[in-house]
């Protein structure tokens, strides 16, 4: 026989109705204040190499072993096998289009003149399918295409911070 499976109405929420008369003469307490929300993020040991590594203008990734995979953007362990990642691999800042969309909105929806390349890029020395999402620029939109070779275009040293628009867009190769 099937078990039945609880749903909302099967729980009794009982509660205490409170009326607008009860908060106005104080029998309920309440407060007020603005609230002073702090948070710190971690991105962990991979996130953290591979960002401090865009500072210096270069890619790196991760490579399993038992898969034989570099992987790009770089983890810890393979979302293959689960094991964990060996070493550290440079990558080239090249590679290729594996999917692109060309939009004439922002992402606010405001109408733009040039249109954006959002892309793919399978970056050369990362296995096959592995790559990170940037953007196309300093060409005509109507002759990007799947396959293209393209080349990282780098913000100048001492302007990088050590994230991904450190690479202000990838052009043709």
């Amino acid at each position: 026989m099937a078990k039945r499976v609880r749903s909302m109405q099967d729980f009794d929420f009982r509660g205490t109705a409170l009326s607008a008369d009860e908060f106005s003469k104080g029998k309920v307490i309440t407060t007020t204040g603005e609230p002073h929300a702090e948070y710190a993020w971690d991105c962990g040991p991979a996130i953290s190499r591979y960002l401090e590594e865009l500072r210096n203008g270069r890619l790196i990734a991760r490579w399993c072993k038992r898969c034989n995979r570099t992987m790009l953007p770089p983890r810890m362990f393979c979302e293959l096998c689960w094991c964990p990642t060996t070493e550290w691999r440079f990558v080239r800042d090249t590679g290729i289009v594996n999917t692109f969309s060309l939009c004439n909105i922002t992402w606010d929806m405001k109408p733009l003149k040039t249109p954006q390349i959002p892309a793919v890029i399978e970056i050369d020395g990362a296995s096959a399918g592995m790559g990170i999402m940037h953007l196309i620029g300093g060409c005509d939109p109507r002759k990007v295409r799947i396959g293209m070779k393209v080349k990282a275009v780098w913000k100048p040293a001492a302007e990088r911070e050590g994230a991904i628009t450190d690479i202000l867009h990838f052009t043709p190769a």
